[in-house]
């Protein structure tokens, strides 16, 4: 039996750069590219104090009804934009969600207003 190797004090102080999976899980089919022109369209929420989500999720729809690639579902592109539409607070919530988590639009809009707009 090896004895497991010895880290210094300095590599264990530092984080692990390994880039760990998005809790967003896509599906396989849905494999194609958001233009910026819509990704500049997307409105902006920040997890701030008056902000309202629901308006938030509106305003997203729209921008996303906008475009409709060929053989791509709304629900594929809205899973795909989302994270473009966080800022702040609310883009580090989605980051810090495990892995995975998300595997539906629904799943997002679910998790995104218990978040935010707590019953």
């Amino acid at each position: 039996m090896t004895e497991p190797a010895r880290r210094t004090l300095r590599e264990l102080a530092n984080p692990n750069v390994t880039q760990q999976p998005l809790c967003i899980q896509f599906p396989i089919e849905a494999d194609f590219e958001l233009k910026s022109g819509l990704i500049h369209l997307l409105p902006t929420f920040r997890g701030l104090a008056g902000e309202d989500p629901h308006k938030n999720l509106k305003e997203f729809h729209i921008v996303c009804t906008t475009m409709k690639p060929q053989g791509i579902t709304e629900e594929q592109i809205s899973l795909r934009a989302f994270p473009f539409s966080l800022a702040g607070k609310a883009n580090d919530w989605l980051y810090y969600l495990p892995s995975g988590t998300i595997t539906t639009w629904n799943d997002m809009k679910q998790q995104f207003l218990e978040k935010f707009f707590p019953a």
